[in-house]
């Protein structure tokens, strides 16, 4: 699946068997929130986003209205994707609206502008993937940073 931001010239590809996985990752922590690490590289000049594979986390607090997740342990798993021959990393975060729409809550902006913010993270354009759900129907909202503005992939 490829999706453009087309305002602003990027793009975003990731497998439709990823999406899968963390549509069932969600679902098995319903009614709660659930979400992880995005890993994946970047092609043509930082221009296109290639998301490959997820992270969990190890530590979360998660109600039906919130998801936060801890860092803790993850440090090892980072490095694992990036070394000389995948070069992969983390790109941004995602997480599930269950039982709502996959519109960012000021919960999210808040997040997306701390990641955006923090110095030890090197994204230049955090992505932000998510996956509301119901019983009948799942929707993917996917989201970037760029110049502290929100862009929607479509």
């Amino acid at each position: 699946m490829i999706l453009k931001a087309t305002e602003i010239g990027l793009s975003i590809s990731i497998d439709e068997n990823l999406i899968h996985e963390l549509i069932e990752i969600g679902k098995k922590h319903y009614p709660k929130e659930f979400g992880g690490f995005l890993i994946g590289n970047y092609v043509n000049d930082f221009k296109q986003l290639n998301i490959t594979d997820t992270i969990l986390p190890r530590k979360y607090k998660a109600t039906k209205y919130l998801f936060q997740r801890d860092t803790v342990g993850i440090d090892g798993l980072l490095k694992s994707f990036y070394n000389e021959t995948l070069k992969k990393y983390y790109v941004g975060e995602w997480h599930t609206h269950p039982d709502n729409l996959p519109i960012l809550s000021n919960t999210d902006i808040n997040a997306i502008y701390t990641i955006n913010n923090y110095k030890e993270v090197a994204i230049q354009n955090p992505i932000f993937l998510i996956i509301g759900y119901n019983n009948t129907e799942v929707e993917l909202g996917f989201y970037v940073s760029f110049k502290n503005k929100l862009y929607r992939y479509e």
